[in-house]
């Protein structure tokens, strides 16, 4: 039995253009855990620049200094071989890298040869794909020298594509292989992600160490879970889902693990609530905001929302703003006030009445007549997003917004009123999933944090007398997961039971309402397709399907 390999998985979270902090971060890492004797110290894919950097990566000055922090990283190297994440340039292209650090030297680059260019990813626009896949030999402290196959997230995404990395590599004889990842959340892709690490190990029946990226960047989300198999096939570690995570273990490369751990179940709910706290979490730290500021309806979506925001804020972080009109019933706003009181975050009621009669007398004297109808209502929610954003200009908070993904693909929103804000927290989950969450919430509290009764009524925006959703959500809220995340078409969704007159206005009222959705904050993606950047459809759009 040969020595075993101590290895620690890195699984931080970096800021995106935070190069000398991301740095120093490494770099703090990097000595503790070569004063403690570790043979091999791997981080996740672009961690020093940041993922995704975007068109930062055709700065020319941001490339330089990216370059630079990588040569200070490897002058701190020492007998501990480290690999890191960073943009590669090597004086004619640009390469997604990782950087091969030890005693001292940058000893190679090992190139991103996949290169993803579907749903949020475009990294054809920025890095050419390597051709260089081999192995590298490393003598390590503990007197081995192994042969690695290193590579890169995506290269190991290759069931689909001819080009195998890991086929590649397996075939040239390696001793281990390992990725270094920026794999984004979605709801079980740590499932998925399971399943391809050990096709790839049973196929070579070499171990596998797979180190993934934690944190919110913009609309995307890190989940880590970071895993490492032994060559049979055992899983020796699985980091925590959303949660930064320094590990020392050890992993015989030659030998079957003496103890394995399981993957665990985790339900959709849990992942899909911490992902988002994350997300918020993570928003508010890196673009170096501390407050939250909402409206308070006493509905599902905004007390879901609040929830959310104190549990990535802190309560004290957090103001609730109730704005009844005379439209308002009285249990919405009890159920406002009781849900920030069970929260414990700051909350105040600003009536509408006044302000809405002021406005309703100009349109008289200017219109001759009062609006009334739809302009009245989107009046009310034009209002309310006012007070809320004055709110957030007095005091540098930023104004979340609640509308669920089954209103935003349907246009039953109103522009400059529920969907003024600066981050859509919950634009990526259904109503359904709205309440699932709530439901989540008092479970894990062991309390009715969030009202019985927002949960049990029928959902209203109160914008009118005896007023309520013109959606029955069980049916639509999956019609619409089926047309945005599983892109269905006419024929096929009449073919699996939807009325086809109800699938048409749907997928008609997905079409006309693209103009608002491109309008909308930014929201943290946690399906397949989220509304954002991973999804680019035209808003003149005249295409009709039969």
């Amino acid at each position: 039995m040969t020595n075993p390999l101590k290895l620690v998985i890195a699984q931080v979270n970096p800021t995106v253009g935070a190069l000398k902090e991301n740095a120093d971060h490494a770099l703090r890492i990097m000595a503790e855990m070569e004063a403690k004797g570790n043979d091999l110290l791997v981080f996740p894919e672009m961690f020093i620049p940041g993922y995704p950097a975007q068109d930062l990566i055709l700065e020319d000055h941001f490339i330089q200094q990216n370059q630079k922090t990588v040569e200070q990283l490897a002058l701190a190297s020492g007998e501990m071989l480290t690999l890191i994440g960073a943009i590669h340039h090597d004086g004619t292209d640009t390469y997604n890298g990782v950087a091969v650090l030890q005693n001292g030297k940058l000893i190679q680059w090992i190139h991103k040869s996949l290169l993803p260019t579907y749903d949020v990813f475009d990294e054809w626009r920025y890095f050419k794909p390597g051709r260089d896949n081999s192995p590298i030999a490393v003598r390590f402290r503990n007197g081995q020298t192994l042969r690695l196959g290193i590579h890169i997230c995506e290269d190991l995404w290759d069931e689909n594509i001819d080009y195998k990395i890991c086929d590649i590599l397996g075939d040239s004889g390696i001793d281990l292989f390992i990725n270094l990842s920026a794999s984004p959340f979605v709801t079980n892709k740590y499932i998925e992600r399971s399943r391809l690490i050990l096709n790839k190990v049973k196929k070579y029946s070499k171990p596998y160490i797979y180190v993934n990226l934690i944190g919110g960047q913009d609309q995307l989300v890190f989940d880590g879970m970071s895993m490492v198999a032994d060559q049979a096939g055992n899983w020796v570690h699985i980091s925590p889902q959303f949660k930064e995570s320094i590990v020392e273990l050890e992993l015989s490369v030659f030998d079957n693990s003496q103890s394995s751990v399981h993957l665990p179940v985790i339900s959709k709910e849990e992942q899909i609530f911490n992902g988002l706290v994350q997300g918020v979490h993570d928003y508010f730290r890196k673009t170096g905001h501390t407050q939250a500021v909402l409206g308070l309806s006493g509905g599902i979506d905004s007390a879901v929302t609040a929830a959310i925001a104190v549990e990535a804020l802190g309560k004290e972080n957090v103001l609730g703003i109730a704005m009844p009109s005379k439209y308002s019933s009285v249990h919405s706003v009890e159920d406002a006030e009781l849900l920030a009181h069970n929260l414990g975050m700051n909350y105040v009621k600003v009536p509408i009445a006044k302000i809405f009669e002021g406005f309703q007398d100009t349109y008289k004297d200017v219109m001759n007549h009062p609006l009334a109808g739809l302009p009245e209502e989107n009046l009310q929610a034009r209002i309310r997003g006012n007070i809320l954003m004055s709110y957030s200009n007095n005091d540098g908070s930023i104004l979340l917004t609640t509308g669920n993904k089954t209103e935003i693909a349907l246009g039953y929103c109103t522009l400059y009123g529920d969907m003024s804000g600066g981050l859509a927290v919950i634009s990526d989950i259904g109503k359904s999933m709205v309440y699932g969450l709530a439901h989540y919430y008092n479970q894990i509290r062991a309390a009715e944090i969030i009202p019985t009764n927002t949960i049990t009524k029928l959902p209203s925006a109160e914008l009118r007398e005896n007023q309520f959703d013109p959606f029955d959500y069980e049916v639509v809220g999956p019609l619409v997961n089926a047309i945005i995340e599983e892109h269905s078409d006419l024929s096929t969704l009449v073919n699996r039971g939807w009325d086809k007159a109800l699938v048409e206005e749907l997928l008609n009222k997905v079409r006309i309402n693209e103009y608002k959705r491109q309008q909308m904050p930014p929201g943290i993606r946690v399906s397949s397709k989220a509304f954002g950047i991973g999804r680019r459809m035209p808003i003149v759009n005249h295409y009709r399907q039969e």
